[in-house]
């Protein structure tokens, strides 16, 4: 009888259950809400077993995969412990790292400093093996670290982020980030790094948080940011619909919105070699890309800043499809600047490089609107700007191009250099177009005369309509003047 009323009492509860139930408590109670991340106590951390992991995507990390790990003394160094323990050492100081220090605590700033050092030296060394709970420490310790709220913007002049004549902001606290960055690469660059297990840290909420760093103000970040994201559609292969979309919506946000970002030249630069890398055909998702977010990006006021890295892009997605290079001439014609010379040089600079690759039939279809275009640029005011586009004509693609439509564009082109040879008051221009004209004459005379005798009639037309407009308004002055003045 008393064995039957004992076997229904509850039984006490294992070692390993009363430790598991432990850390899955702790696990719940202890989070960081500002940056997605579970933060361990560092004496909690040296005295009991490694605490779950929360990712960053809020999914909590399986208790059973710490189970076993014992935590090992951080302050250690990796020369005074066995090779079996080294893996537990490892994560016990990214642990260490995940507390964030202020400037005027220098002694923990200095242990932190060193304590990354070691992580940095370990990773590079090679003996690091990424277990998942190293994975999910990584990952966890780079966010504590990284992921962090800018101040807003106070420069006055800095619509489109850093403008190229302004000095750059440096981020006092870089020496630190600079390790933490270091960290981050070496970690997603380890050959023998799980791709399937890290993929699940590295995951959509950690890329976007990583991705908003791109606004930071100090260029020596964004580099950093730059290698690493290259690095993480390279090595995730899963991710990479979901960093084209991310990074698509922030060009959407920087064109139609805020006409603000630091980045966006960092990301295009990322992007050229993406691009590169396209197979054929191209998809629709792509050539929406080029629609949608880099004709787009000819906009703003800005351009100035990533102009270059932007031209490569383009020029890649027609090196891909040719037939996408009168899409892209339209764009160009669509965004093309009136007020603003420098950008005007900008442009046309980037026609050029596009017209190098234009087909015969892809220049047909834009080749009026463009050279209408063109005749305006030939008259600019603008010294530099007509100048420029004098020198299109150097080119021998682009003068084979026209060549071949002669009978289409010089008729367009043909009153703006007779305008400029008439009354262009920069010397060098009336050079280039008296040459042009010449040119003109030596590759169809006959075209060229009738040219100049449509012109020759235009003017006397216009001259005539003017000659009437000013004869009717003396009529009706002098009608004017016969009437008497009313009397109020």
């Amino acid at each position: 009888m008393l064995k039957q009323i004992l076997s229904k009492l509850p039984r006490k509860l294992s070692k390993p259950d009363q430790v598991d139930s432990a850390g899955s408590d702790s696990g719940n109670i202890t989070a960081n809400s500002g940056n997605g991340f579970q933060c361990t106590n560092v004496g909690s951390a040296l005295s009991s077993k490694l605490n779950v992991v929360k990712r960053v995507s809020s999914a909590v990390f399986p208790t059973s995969i710490a189970a076993g790990v014992e935590a090992v003394e951080a302050h250690l160094s990796f020369k005074d412990v066995s090779n079996s323990q080294k893996q537990n050492l490892f994560v016990s100081k990214l642990n260490l790292c995940c507390e964030v220090h202020e400037f005027s605590d220098p002694d923990k700033q200095d242990l932190k400093r060193q304590a990354l050092i070691e992580l940095v030296d370990f990773v590079s060394s090679g003996s690091a093996k990424f277990s998942e709970p190293a994975i999910a420490a990584v990952c966890k310790m780079c966010a504590v670290n990284l992921f962090r709220i800018f101040p807003p913007k106070y420069r006055s002049n800095c619509a489109g982020g850093e403008a190229e004549d302004e000095e750059p902001m440096f981020d006092p606290a870089w020496s630190h980030l600079q390790i933490v960055y270091d960290l981050l690469l070496r970690f997603i660059s380890y050959g023998s790094l799980d791709a399937k297990v890290a993929k699940k840290y590295v995951d959509h909420s950690f890329i976007v948080r990583l991705l908003d760093l791109f606004d930071s103000e100090d260029p020596r970040e964004r580099d950093c940011l730059k290698t690493i994201l290259h690095r993480i559609y390279g090595k995730f292969m899963v991710h990479r619909p979901f960093i084209r979309k991310a990074v698509s919506n922030i060009i959407y946000r920087f064109v139609l919105e805020t006409e603000r970002h630091n980045g966006i030249a960092e990301l295009l630069e990322i992007f050229g070699s993406v691009i590169s890398g396209f197979a054929l055909p191209l998809k629709e998702e792509h050539k929406m890309f080029l629609w949608r977010a880099l004709i787009p990006l000819h906009k703003p006021k800005s351009i100035g800043i990533y102009h270059q890295p932007l031209t490569y892009c383009v020029v890649q997605f027609i090196d891909k499809d040719p037939k996408l290079a009168s899409v892209v001439i339209k764009g160009l014609l669509k965004y093309w600047p009136v007020t603003n010379s420098q950008k005007e040089l900008m442009f046309i600079s980037e026609l050029e490089e596009v017209l190098e690759m234009t087909g015969m039939v892809e220049f047909q279809k834009i080749m009026i609107p463009l050279f209408r275009r063109i005749g305006c640029l030939l008259n600019s005011s603008h010294y530099q700007v007509a100048e420029r586009a004098h020198l299109l004509w150097n080119n021998e693609h682009i003068l084979n191009l026209i060549s071949h439509n002669r009978q289409v564009i010089l008729p367009l082109v043909f009153s703006a250099l007779e305008r400029n040879a008439q009354n262009h008051w920069n010397q060098a221009v009336l050079n280039l177009t008296l040459n042009l004209r010449r040119m003109f004459y030596e590759m169809d005379e006959e075209l060229a005369i009738a040219c100049q005798r449509k012109l020759e009639e235009e003017d006397s037309r216009l001259s005539v309509a003017a000659e009437k407009r000013r004869l009717t308004w003396e009529r009706l002055e002098n009608a004017a003047a016969l009437q008497p003045f009313a009397e109020s």
